[in-house]
């Protein structure tokens, strides 16, 4: 479930900011008491995530509007099968129409191409993690969508989790000094994640006590001695060019987990569309 209080907060300011002052278009096409139904569809084959962010999105900026889900979150749907249904004011359904798809669509996108990395890797022990490359403001539904895909969240902010990268790592100067600042600065209920980008670097990470190590842009040969090298002691992450095309190979490594930045940095939107069906009259 995502949490209310924030939910509203990032729907009302997408609205404030396609909104703004008013909908000059629809103000000066409708009376405004015109009332009738708008119906979501597919229009291509897609897992649904977000649906009730899109009612939400609507009632957010006219409670009186009335929202009907047809498709839950997770639902696989194809092309020509009706999500959702609003009826009311058609001057307010076509005002929040723009804020409301786009949330969707983004949504419903990233949960899609989700799907098919674990399609991908079925079979294996591997987990599809996110990343922290989401669009601005809107990571809370880019990693609930992720979720609803059967992927996995990785840490969901810089405050929540350690990871120490490549950066870090060079303005600490090595592995060693960095990791030992770290452990001895957070709390004793943290772990610490490493990058590395060879096995030299593996070495260090594990000599100074890495509870977990990404590797980053690895050959699927490296990945595969790291496996060994490591023996199931501590995760492992594969990270860096994680493509559709390659991901079953690198699971096939051995690897414990697999971050995709692609799911939400580069995600295409699922294609929806929503039409007004039938206008009913005047509001009341």
């Amino acid at each position: 479930m995502l949490p209310r209080q924030l939910l509203e907060k990032v729907i009302r300011t997408a609205l404030e900011e396609d909104i703004g002052a008013g909908d000059i278009t629809t103000d000066a096409a409708l009376d405004g008491d015109e009332t009738g139904i708008a119906r979501a569809t597919a229009k291509t084959e897609m897992v649904v995530a977000g649906i009730d962010v899109f009612g939400q999105a609507f009632l957010t900026f006219d409670p009186s509007l009335r929202f009907t889900a047809q498709r839950l979150d997770g639902e696989k749907v194809g092309p020509g099968e009706l999500l959702a249904e609003i009826t009311g004011r058609l001057a307010s359904i076509l005002t929040a129409e723009r804020t409301a798809l786009n949330l969707l669509q983004r949504m419903s996108g990233i949960a899609t191409m989700t799907r098919r990395y674990v399609e991908a890797v079925e079979g294996t022990r591997v987990k599809i993690l996110d990343t922290r490359k989401t669009a601005p403001g809107l990571r809370i539904l880019d990693k609930y969508a992720v979720r609803v895909g059967g992927g996995h969240n990785h840490r969901f902010a810089l405050y929540d989790g350690v990871l120490i990268k490549d950066n870090h790592i060079a303005a600490a100067g090595g592995i060693g000094p960095a990791l030992m600042r770290v452990r001895a600065r957070i709390p004793h209920i943290l772990k610490i994640e490493v990058e590395v980008k060879s096995g030299a670097e593996l070495e260090e990470a594990l000599a100074a006590g890495a509870d977990a190590v990404m590797l980053d842009n690895m050959s699927l040969a490296e990945m595969a001695r790291a496996v060994t090298r490591v023996a199931g002691r501590i995760p492992l992450e594969a990270s860096g060019n994680m493509t559709l095309e390659r991901v079953r190979e690198v699971a096939n490594t051995g690897v414990d987990l697999i971050s995709v930045g692609a799911l939400t940095h580069s995600v295409t939107a699922a294609d929806i569309s929503l039409n007004v069906t039938q206008a009913e009259g005047r509001y009341d």
